[in-house]
C-alpha cells in the first residue's frame, strides 16, 4: 500500500461512546487508506460481478451513508438524494463512478467531519427519525455505521488486494 498508515486506535479502555466512536473512526480511516494512491482507472475497475462494487463507488456510497444516517437522520437536514433515488436507485454508485476519487475521498473525509459534529452535540440516547419515520437513538446509529464501514472496508480490502496486490489491515 502507498499510502501511510495513520489511522487512530481505537481505545481498548474508556466509556461506551469513545470506544464506539473510535472504532467508527478507525474504520473511516481505513476506507481512506484502502481507497488512496489508486488512479481513477483503478477505482473504477470492475472486478467482481456487481458493476457497482468499484472503489469509487464504495467511497461515494459511505459518503451518501454518512450524509443520510447523521445529516439527516439525526440532524433533520432535507435529503437532497430523493429525486435523484427516484430515477436511479443505486445513483450514489455511479456518481462515485464520474467523480475523480481524489474529490471521492475529500468528500468522504467532510462528510465523515460533518458527521462527527453531529454525533458530539447528541447524547447517546439523542433519537433522529428515519425516512421511514422511526426513531432512531445515535447509539444505535454508531453501531450500524461500524457494521456498515467495517463490511465495505473488507470489500475495499479484497479491491484493493486485486488492483495492485496491497494487503493488510
Amino acid at each position: 500500500m502507498t499510502s501511510i498508515d495513520t489511522r487512530p486506535d481505537p481505545p481498548k479502555v474508556g466509556g461506551e461512546r469513545e470506544q464506539l466512536v473510535g472504532f467508527l473512526d478507525f474504520l473511516r480511516a481505513t476506507v481512506v487508506l484502502k481507497a488512496s494512491g489508486l488512479t481513477d482507472e483503478q477505482a473504477r475497475r470492475q472486478l467482481v460481478p456487481s458493476e457497482l462494487t468499484t472503489v469509487a463507488g464504495l467511497v461515494a456510497h459511505l459518503t451518501f451513508v454518512e450524509q443520510y444516517w447523521f445529516a439527516q437522520v439525526l440532524d433533520g437536514k432535507p435529503d437532497e438524494w430523493v429525486e435523484l433515488f427516484k430515477e436511479d436507485p443505486d445513483a450514489e454508485f455511479r456518481i462515485g463512478m464520474k467523480t475523480p476519487l481524489t474529490q471521492l475521498i475529500a468528500d468522504y473525509e467532510a462528510e465523515c467531519q460533518r458527521s462527527r459534529d453531529v454525533a458530539g452535540r447528541l447524547d447517546l440516547d439523542g433519537t433522529g427519525t428515519t425516512a421511514k419515520g422511526q426513531p432512531v437513538n445515535l447509539r444505535w446509529v454508531l453501531i450500524h455505521m461500524i457494521e456498515e464501514t467495517g463490511r465495505h472496508a473488507g470489500h475495499l480490502d479484497l479491491l484493493r488486494e486485486l488492483l495492485d496486490g496491497s494487503t493488510g489491515e
